[in-house]
């Protein structure tokens, strides 16, 4: 066994690391949500990882996401996570697209993957990919920060979720995020992706949870 994983086993199955070997994931948005994501499932062992933004790094970026440093102010998103990623394993499988996800585009973007790890910041987008995931068949793990607080639900085929609590004619302004919700929201959306990619159980299909880190609390939401 690679040393490398040597301390995943036991909470995942020797069977199971192998399998993660082989599981390719689409990352929809590399800002607070999705460099934490990304470095989680690398660090897991997947084999492939895809990313999509079309933005650089600014220093409104540095209170918040891992990826974003002084010296990388205005370089690409996507290109700064893919030398991130390969300095932690040179030999990841690694595409990077500095693009918006459009109604062109995302069908042939998202193709192909096992799971797509919505990490956004606009309704628009969130609900076109949970729409173009159920047309190809993918489940989508959502994640969202504000202040204090974060949400995760998991969303598969022809649940579509998003849009029972999303209105598609509304876009939120820039909410306020603070530097470890988008780590605490991340490590769940890694954690259910992970669940589902093993085929395990109790992940959070229609079911919405909720972190209150103001006032410590959790809650599970039901959405069926």
């Amino acid at each position: 066994m690679n040393e490398r994983y040597e301390r995943n086993i036991g909470a995942i199955s020797q069977a199971e690391q192998e399998l993660l070997a082989g599981k390719r994931v689409f990352i929809a948005g590399c800002g607070g949500l999705g460099c934490y994501v990304a470095e989680f499932l690398v660090r897991l062992g997947l084999g492939h990882i895809s990313i999509i933004d079309s933005d650089v790094f600014t220093a409104s970026n540095l209170n918040r996401q891992l990826f974003s440093l002084e010296t990388n102010l205005g370089k690409s998103k996507t290109r700064e996570a893919k030398k991130r990623l390969l300095e932690i394993r040179p030999d990841l499988s690694i595409d990077t697209h500095d693009l918006y996800l459009n109604d062109e585009n995302s069908a042939s973007l998202l193709r192909g993957h096992d799971i797509i790890i919505d990490a956004l910041d606009n309704i628009k987008t969130r609900l076109l990919i949970e729409k173009t995931a159920s047309d190809l068949g993918i489940p989508l793990v959502h994640g969202a920060v504000e202040g204090w607080n974060a949400q995760v639900t998991v969303v598969y085929p022809g649940d579509f979720s998003l849009s029972k609590f999303y209105p598609p004619d509304r876009e939120f302004e820039r909410p306020s995020v603070l530097s470890f919700s988008p780590a605490l929201c991340a490590s769940i959306q890694a954690a259910e992706a992970l669940k589902v990619l093993l085929d395990r159980e109790n992940f959070l299909r229609r079911k919405l949870l909720t972190a209150d880190l103001v006032n410590n609390s959790f809650e599970i939401i039901d959405l069926a």
